[in-house]
């Protein structure tokens, strides 16, 4: 048994490792940078060492500093956790060097399977179906045309190296090789310090599939099920399930027993997943291995019951496992959301900041992992994910509700986070009915809006939350005043009920309250157009942000803020501002002037915390609206900054290399 390991990682995976390190007995040392010194892993750790700068190359990816605090702080082992150092082969070797074990595979693994080209050559070797392609390193743009004719329209381009999606480019005809091919390099080299693309059949709506493994020092090798994690953006997981709704048990079967081949004969030991597209006839291909634990690991923690964390240290420590395939049991359906620190309404931005309110949800079915909560800090230097919210239930859809009413009652301020927009995605007709792809995103949003419309009794709940909401606030208000006057014009007595006319955007609801206050607690009977509703509020304490309802004889929970006049409410991914009037006030509207949009500003105002990678423009250039002039990076992702005028520019007013603030005045136009 390790007596002490390092986790070289930061955030909720370091926490979660030392979670299981704590129940198994082993002791825990943390590493931390400068902007992480009031981190939660810092704290959860047994101790924590200081590594460095803010920047992750001075700090989490520095390979001689992880392995210096692993033998000053007298460990036996390190773990990488996922992300960072956790899929480099030089890391894995250097740490056997000094004497310590790395809790993972083999270096020459992590080297083979890290590196696409080999690790297709390998896995046509071992007999697992890969997708047709082209296999060696393009040269030019002469060869990559002469392939993608050979292989056929479209076509892929990937990066040898690294993953994520990084330098991944679709082309679907010879007129968009040339920019394809140059932007995927650009990509791969500032993201892996590699150049080389290779190529393959693009697959048109495919599944996402993936399988995870466990390999012992003994040559025992399992698998754990799959996982669907077809729901993606830019080719970033979102949400992630096991099993998967199209995978029947002979598939699954098959799969699996291609992963377990592949690593037998990759020589592998540890845990780690072999991924697979899933065509639309149930053919399965060969993607790439990932030598480490899954971001999406805990949704087959679930459904198995064993702990992946546990099981790679007792495979580290030179334990067999301690199961062979068939004592394996899956049960029920476990389904995951990736909580991310960004903005889905600005293309989403990373968004940056401090937590000023943090409350997750609770239940004897749901699992939060997280490396925030209130007062932590979101910077620009890390992944923009804070957390992973997962439920299991005894089939999918029972797993989906619990997911989605979890998510309901999450609540965050003091950063933007995508809760809202990934709740929109469970809720979507489509992915209830199991229909995913890759594509998925594209095909059914517009950005962050779903484009079909929500369920009316949805939005009829929404516009109920919000009208109770003011319903009593108004009569705490009157109640209070009711010593000066005897009544507050508008509506029906507020203690009792009221009629009321409520907008969002453009949906419209006439809605009537009935009830009465039974101590701090409201009964209502409502009606939202021509629907009754029987509602029950627990005690009311106005300060709260979460509101949960009892409607109908079930429970809901909404997440809703006052904006001046207004009432933004959040509930199964729609998120609505409600303007609440009564008859009078409704009745005054066509009075009220029409607001104007504001003109466009003569700035390019700085839309998040980043650190400038390239200006595009120069003094004097003219330039349209829409055009991009600077490439800022946050959390790890470059992204373009717009202009939002056509016009001339009078003054750049950053450089490559400046770090920036939200807000900050980057260009300024004349007309």
């Amino acid at each position: 048994m390790f007596d002490k390991i390092l986790i070289a990682n930061r955030g909720e995976i370091a926490v979660r490792i030392i979670r299981t390190c704590k129940r198994m007995g082993i002791r825990t040392a943390a590493v931390y940078s400068d902007a992480d010194n009031r981190a939660m892993h810092r704290e959860k750790a047994d101790e924590s060492i200081p590594i460095g700068g803010a920047h992750a190359r001075e700090s989490y990816l520095d390979a001689e500093k992880m392995i210096s605090a692993a033998l000053a702080a007298g460990c036996r082992a390190v773990h990488p956790g996922y992300g960072f150092l956790s899929e480099n082969p030089h890391f894995a070797r250097s740490v056997a060097a000094a004497g310590l074990v790395f809790i993972g595979p083999p270096a020459g693994a992590v080297a083979m399977m890290g590196d696409k080209i080999a690790s297709k050559e390998l896995a046509v070797k071992a007999g697992v179906p890969v997708i047709p392609g082209h296999v060696d390193i393009i040269k030019d743009e002469r060869e990559a045309l002469a392939i993608a004719d050979s292989i056929g329209y479209p076509v892929l381009l990937k990066p040898a190296a690294g993953g994520g999606g990084k330098g991944m480019r679709i082309v679907r005809d010879p007129n968009e090789m040339e920019s394809a091919l140059a932007s995927s390099r650009q990509e791969t080299r500032k993201a892996f310090g590699d150049t080389r693309i290779f190529m393959e059949r693009y697959i048109e709506n495919p599944r996402h599939i993936e399988i995870q493994i466990l390999a012992d020092a003994h040559g025992n090798v399992v698998h754990l099920g799959e996982r669907e994690c077809s729901i993606q953006r830019r080719y970033q997981k979102i949400i992630e399930e096991s099993p998967s709704p199209a995978v029947s048990e002979d598939l699954r079967e098959r799969m699996g027993k291609a992963a377990c081949d592949l690593a037998r004969k990759t020589g592998y030991v540890s845990a780690g997943t072999v991924e697979f597209v899933l065509d639309a006839n149930g053919g399965f291909y060969f993607l790439e291995m990932n030598t480490r634990l899954q971001v999406e690991h805990p949704v087959t923690e679930m459904v198995t019951g064993q702990d992946l964390v546990e099981l790679q240290l007792r495979i580290a420590m030179g334990e067999t496992l301690p199961f062979d395939q068939a004592a394996l049991s899956f049960n029920g359906w476990a389904m995951e959301a990736r909580v991310c620190a960004e903005d889905p309404s600005r293309d989403f931005l990373p968004s940056t900041g401090m937590i000023t309110r943090y409350a997750e949800p609770r239940g004897s079915a749901v699992r939060v992992d997280s490396g925030v909560r209130t007062g932590s800090a979101v910077g620009i230097y890390y992944d923009s994910m804070l957390a992973k919210v997962i439920c299991h239930g005894v089939d999918r859809e029972s797993a989906r509700n619990g997911l989605v009413e979890a998510l309901n009652g999450y609540h965050v301020e003091g950063v933007v986070t995508n809760i809202d927009f990934v709740n929109s995605i469970l809720c979507h007709p489509e992915f209830i009915a199991g229909n995913l792809s890759t594509g998925f995103i594209d095909r059914h949003f517009d950005g962050a809006r779903p484009l079909s419309a929500p369920p009316e009794h949805d939005l009829e709940r929404a516009a109920l939350a919000a009208t109770i909401l003011y319903h009593v606030r108004r009569s705490a208000v009157r109640d209070s005043l009711r010593s000066i006057t005897s009544s507050i014009g508008g509506g029906k007595d507020a203690a009792g009920g009221g009629v009321y006319t409520v907008r969002a955007e453009n949906d419209v609801f006439d809605l009537r309250l009935e009830g009465a206050p039974h101590g701090r607690r409201w009964i209502f009977h409502a009606r939202v157009n021509e629907k009754t509703y029987k509602v029950e509020t627990p005690e009311f304490e106005f300060y709260r942000r979460r509101l949960k309802l009892k409607i109908n004889d079930r429970i809901y929970r909404f997440r809703m803020r006052i904006e001046q006049s207004f009432i933004r409410v959040a509930f199964n991914g729609i998120t609505r501002v409600f303007e609440i009037y009564t008859p009078r006030e409704w009745k005054s509207l066509e009075y009220m002037p029409v607001r104007r949009p504001q003109e466009d500003a003569d700035v390019l105002a700085c839309p998040m915390p980043g650190l400038v990678v390239q200006v595009l423009v120069k003094k004097g250039e003219r330039v349209f609206r829409g055009q991009n002039l600077l490439i800022l990076e946050s959390m790890k992702m470059e992204s373009g900054v717009a202009s939002p005028v056509d016009g001339v520019v009078a003054e750049v007013r950053v450089t490559a290399g400046q770090t920036v603030e939200a807000g900050e005045v980057l260009v300024r136009f004349t007309s």
